[in-house]
């Protein structure tokens, strides 16, 4: 029986809205921003509560210090200071999601830190290390790229992550948001492409080809238009197809 979980990122405007409530209905979990990118402590807070309402396992979504470029921009760093910016992170989420009775339970890295820790080395290291030495101990990772095999011998739980609503190159690698169909924003489509991640693993690539893409989970983007209506259809095709939409940790007992 084919299991996956749907993951969303949440906290990353100034309030929570019905468009995120109407996602966190579809997905089983969501990966919060510590505030480097986007949020606030109250964000967190408010986000973190929607969450175990709704039995929605909880992330923490961390970034290059960078509020300025919503964390989209590849920084300079040194090692010890990325290590240290994200443990900081992941701490001042906990602390936030502790006082409602939470945890959080795996790490996503949001935009450019997730596509540097998928091509280059030095990052990768980093985010393995910061991980491995606070915990949770669980990297959501895009298959295929440098941090997967690193956070492995590390220790880590590595879940392997699908993007429906992306474009693919033929090898593997998601197409740059700038680039022509590297957004899929029609929702029959996405959901098609969720069950093909699902069921047939993979996609079919910009170029025509046919993409082996690993995924034990699947990412609907929140902020994108008419994230709730995508959420919902794809969430619906899945249960339709009788695939097993489940978090890939009960949140009741999380590491």
């Amino acid at each position: 029986m084919a299991t996956v979980d749907i993951n969303a990122d949440l906290g990353e405007g100034e309030t929570v809205t019905p468009t995120d409530l109407a996602v966190l209905d579809a997905v089983t979990s969501a990966s919060v921003a510590c505030g480097f990118h986007a949020g606030s402590p109250q964000m967190m807070r408010d986000s973190a509560s929607a969450c175990l309402d709704r039995g929605v396992v909880i992330g923490a979504h961390i970034s290059f210090r960078d509020r300025a470029g919503f964390g989209r921009r590849r920084l300079p760093f040194e090692h010890a200071q990325l290590v240290a910016d994200i443990v900081e992170q992941c701490a001042i989420l906990e602390d936030v999601v502790a006082t409602v009775g939470g945890k959080v339970s795996f790490v996503k890295p949001h935009g450019a830190l997730y596509n540097s820790m998928g091509s280059d080395p030095a990052a990768a290291a980093s985010v393995v290390e910061a991980v491995s030495g606070h915990g949770p101990w669980v990297l959501l990772a895009q298959p295929g790229t440098v941090v997967v095999d690193l956070a492995r011998r590390a220790g880590l739980t590595v879940i392997l992550e699908g993007f429906p609503d992306r474009g693919y190159l033929a090898d593997g690698r998601l197409a740059s948001r700038d680039e022509a169909g590297a957004l899929v924003s029609n929702d029959a489509i996405v959901a098609e492409r969720a069950l093909s991640l699902v069921r047939r693993g993979g996609v079919v690539a910009l170029d025509g080809a046919w993409t082996p893409v690993e995924a034990d989970t699947i990412c609907i983007h929140g902020d994108a238009p008419g994230a709730a209506r995508t959420a919902r259809t794809v969430r619906a095709a899945l249960d339709a197809d009788g695939v097993v939409v489940a978090s890939f940790i009960n949140p009741a007992t999380p590491p």
